[in-house]
């Protein structure tokens, strides 16, 4: 199987905020997310174990730069041409617009997805 980025389908989009995504590909989603700078996951992820995102995630930065924290209060900055993998346990704040490619278990990912479209919609209420 093989697909172009631009051939992924939407997953989530709202302004410069951009998610596309092939799910299930051996039980792994590849994702190509752009997110603009400020994005703040912690909100859309409580609810969740810990109020953090369970779903272990592996890819690459293609531009920008993101903050990542872990349940155990450990940061890290993940900037272009960095190759990474998120453990469950974490959130994540866009410090700078972000163009990434990512890999992460279809079952997990959808039961983070579904709880971040949940409060988002009870955010936009």
């Amino acid at each position: 199987m093989k697909i172009k980025k631009e051939d992924l389908p939407t997953t989530m989009q709202d302004g410069n905020l951009h998610m596309r995504a092939q799910s299930d590909c051996g039980g792994i989603t590849i994702g190509y997310n752009e997110l603009p700078a400020g994005t703040d996951f912690t909100p859309l992820l409580k609810g969740l174990i810990k109020d953090l995102c369970h779903c272990p995630h592996w890819g690459y930065v293609i531009e920008g730069k993101m903050l990542i924290i872990y349940d155990d209060g450990k940061e890290e900055l993940v900037t272009k041409g960095d190759v990474y993998y998120w453990p469950a346990g974490h959130t994540a704040i866009v410090k700078e617009d972000l163009k990434l490619l990512e890999f992460s278990p279809t079952k997990e990912l959808n039961e983070v997805l579904a709880n971040v479209g949940k409060r988002m919609a009870e955010m936009t209420k």
